[in-house]
């Protein structure tokens, strides 16, 4: 029972990150912030907004491991650890997937924040347990 509740802190997690990134990238784009994903893919981001996306990419990998640290039933920190080197083996395979395609240090840059800003969640969450 322990393990599953385990497993199930880490997806809920990875979720939280993953579902809120995306919907602030639809949103963006619906709103007419960033340009069509379309267009993205011809003629990438600005500097700018891939800054802020970097951003509120971050918050959202803090909040998730935040959300992952209060969720596990032992070693807090340690859960949101292993979500954050979830996130950066993703965000590794992205960064090779998609090198010609965009940026290269916001690739870089979201590779290496994963572990740092899931570790400050469950930093921030397990002072308030």
């Amino acid at each position: 029972m322990k393990t599953l509740r385990s497993v199930l802190a880490v997806v809920a997690g990875f979720a939280l990150v993953f579902i809120a990134s995306t919907a602030t990238d639809v949103i963006l784009e619906a709103v007419g912030f960033f340009p069509p994903a379309a267009q993205q893919m011809k003629t990438g981001l600005v500097w700018w907004d891939l800054v802020i996306a970097l951003g509120y990419r971050s918050i959202y990998t803090i909040v998730g491991g935040a959300l992952t640290a209060r969720l596990a039933p032992a070693r807090p920190i340690l859960h949101a650890v292993i979500l954050g080197a979830i996130g950066t083996a993703a965000a590794l395979a992205g960064t090779i997937l998609m090198w010609n395609l965009g940026s290269q240090w916001y690739s870089i840059l979201l590779t290496a924040v994963s572990v740092p800003c899931t570790w400050l969640g469950g930093w921030l969450a397990r002072k308030k347990r």
